[in-house]
């Protein structure tokens, strides 16, 4: 990412599979001292389990360089189409993406 040079090109191979996309509403976001694992998975009302539906592991200078990228294309999206907003109180323990707190675990 950060280390390419100017003008460098990379080839990405999008496979059928991963250009159909898949649906998520909710991620969990936790953190060791070498990396950040982002969970995603899909809450639907009335069921109680969800499962995982991917799972992205990467450093920890990575992830903040995906919060940089994902700060500018919203900035850029809500300039055309304008501001995002947040329905409800996504502290409160809602479902949504949120960061679990310190005290929290997966089961």
């Amino acid at each position: 990412m950060a280390d390419q040079q100017p003008g460098q090109q990379i080839n990405i191979e999008l496979g059928e599979k991963e250009a159909e996309g898949i649906y998520s509403n909710l991620a969990i976001i936790t953190h060791s001292p070498a990396e950040f694992v982002i969970d995603f998975t899909r809450v639907l009302p009335g069921v109680p389990k969800a499962k995982v539906l991917a799972r992205m592991v990467m450093t920890a200078q990575h992830a903040k360089l995906l919060l940089r990228a994902l700060e500018d294309n919203i900035a850029k999206f809500e300039h055309k189409f304008g501001e995002i907003k947040i329905h409800g109180d996504t502290q409160s323990g809602g479902f949504g993406f949120q960061p679990m707190g310190k005290d929290e675990k997966v089961h």
